[in-house]
């Protein structure tokens, strides 16, 4: 698919992530010229074709007063793995649930999920909580509890813009 001057400032426009704003569209609208119609139309567009690949949220826990962090591992049977992921990914605290593979004999866990609170014992009583609900209480888990925090930012669709060095 081909993309035009407006496509390529839309793209640019939403790479670092929507404008907390209860009408994002309408604020990406304003900064590209289109309307909100056309940004949301363009958007799905976008994505049906391929060019934009995910389109999601990027937050930062740290700053909503999120100070702990953990990814949960599981080893999950096979057979099981699906429904597990699912309740787990419907679970309002589980911010990202995916399926890897393992690495036997060092890595058995193929379920992974992130989970934020506000200190560890929030974390550790979320994580019992998912167990229970995923149906995984009692399976053999680990949580990794973050030790140091990350630049997050959306993904990259067009080259960013270049950056100005100061002088002297």
């Amino acid at each position: 698919m081909g993309l035009n001057a407006t496509d390529l400032r839309l793209i640019a426009a939403i790479q670092d992530g929507l404008p907390l704003d209860p009408r994002p569209y309408a604020r990406v609208a304003e900064a590209t010229g289109l309307s909100e119609r056309e940004v949301i139309s363009r958007l799905g567009r976008l994505a049906e074709v391929g060019v934009i690949r995910r389109f999601g949220v990027v937050v930062h826990h740290h700053e909503l007063g999120y100070r702990a962090n953990a990814m949960v591992v599981w080893d999950v049977p096979d057979a099981e793995i699906g429904e597990a992921g699912r309740r787990l990914a419907g679970l309002p605290f589980v911010s990202l649930c995916y399926r890897r593979p393992r690495h036997l004999p060092d890595w058995p866990y193929n379920l992974f999920c992130m989970i934020h609170g506000r200190d560890r014992g929030a974390v550790e009583a979320l994580v019992e909580e998912a167990s229970a609900a995923a149906g995984l209480s009692g399976r053999p888990r680990d949580l990794l509890f973050s030790r140091r925090r990350f630049k997050q930012r959306g993904a990259r669709y067009a080259p960013s813009a270049p950056r100005l060095r100061k002088a002297g």
